[in-house]
């Protein structure tokens, strides 16, 4: 099957992970992948519509006005939606809170329009579920490469202990959020710093922040450079709809991750084997104490994050369940050849 895939951008973060990650497991199998930046204006969107007549479609997160879903499923001979936010919500802090009966329409219209769903979690599987038969349905993690990853080697307990938080400029404000609760980290955890991987950078008194601007090519290595991966998202159904990607990073650099128990943070860090789930700021100081004075404790719960990583969330165990999918798409063609 030849998929042509509507994306934002060829390089945003959504596209690398979820599809482009895939491509060699896809291509493996006989399926191709070509990428198309979506058009902004909606003139260039119907001609482009037009080419994709009898194509097989994968529209990736845009929710169109239902009028231009209706024209694209009756251009696309096959026609998938592939999420990994809750697109149907604004986002936490938006002003004017979640819930946008615009949104919640247009997704609606998106998901009943399609032939399947790559939903990147079960949180999102189950409100696409309320338009369309949970058999069109697949929950499809984000995934994450570990052999592009090198593995941390921990510091020892005289060098301090490194947080490593990586990111978009957007996400700081999860970091901005908890503010009072990493500068008791700062107070209270000898030598504890706390590396940012970003395009913007804060600062944390007393918590030395260090300064890494973000890179493509030298993510991986900065990350399995650091000694605890830290995550912290708000509690709500915004945050709920998030796949994880940054625990996800440090698991696969062989880091204990630290995050509180919101979403799929519940099910990627094992409290205890892992890493750990914190939800106070006395429960944050206790773990990345215990992490910061325990390299041994650093090493193994890094090790086993890595091969959690490797048997549920690595890029050949997303692509089984692309596979699936398309699969089970072609069988259904056949049915009705």
């Amino acid at each position: 099957m030849h998929l042509t895939a509507l994306v934002e951008h060829q390089d945003h973060v959504c596209c690398r992970y979820r599809l482009v990650a895939f491509r060699p497991f896809l291509e493996r199998t006989g399926h191709t992948l070509e990428l198309i930046a979506l058009p902004r204006l909606p003139w260039e969107r119907i001609w482009l519509y037009r080419r994709l007549r009898g194509a097989a479609v994968v529209l990736q997160r845009k929710l169109l006005p239902r009028w231009e879903i209706a024209l694209l499923r009756w251009s696309a001979r096959t026609l998938v939606f592939d999420f990994d936010d809750a697109v149907f919500l604004r986002d936490s802090y938006a002003a004017k809170g979640l819930h946008d009966r615009r949104r919640l329409r247009r997704f609606a219209a998106t998901v009943r329009a399609c032939d399947a769903v790559a939903a990147g979690n079960a949180f999102l599987a189950r409100n696409a579920s309320r338009w369309t038969s949970p058999g069109r349905i697949y929950v499809v993690p984000t995934c994450v490469d570990p052999t592009l990853y090198p593995t941390a080697v921990p510091r020892r307990h005289d060098e301090g202990v490194q947080l490593v938080w990586v990111g978009s400029s957007s996400t700081l404000r999860g970091l901005e959020s908890v503010r009072p609760m990493l500068e008791e980290l700062g107070r209270r955890v000898s030598g504890a710093t706390l590396k940012l991987i970003c395009d913007r950078f804060l600062s944390f008194d007393p918590l030395p922040v260090v300064a890494c601007p973000w890179t493509e090519a030298g993510e991986a290595a900065e990350i399995a450079a650091a000694d605890v991966g830290v995550s912290w998202i708000p509690d709500d159904d915004w945050s709920r709809g998030k796949c994880g990607l940054k625990s996800l990073q440090y698991m696969a650099a062989g880091l204990p991750v630290v995050a509180n128990p919101v979403g799929v943070h519940v099910e990627m860090v094992r409290h205890g084997e892992t890493g750990f789930l914190a939800e106070t700021t006395e429960q944050w100081v206790e773990a990345v104490s215990l992490l910061a004075r325990d390299p041994v404790l650093r090493q193994r719960m890094g090790a086993a994050g890595r091969r959690l990583l490797e048997e549920k969330y690595s890029v050949a165990r997303g692509a089984e369940h692309w596979l699936s999918m398309l699969n089970g798409l072609q069988r259904g063609e056949r049915r009705t050849a």
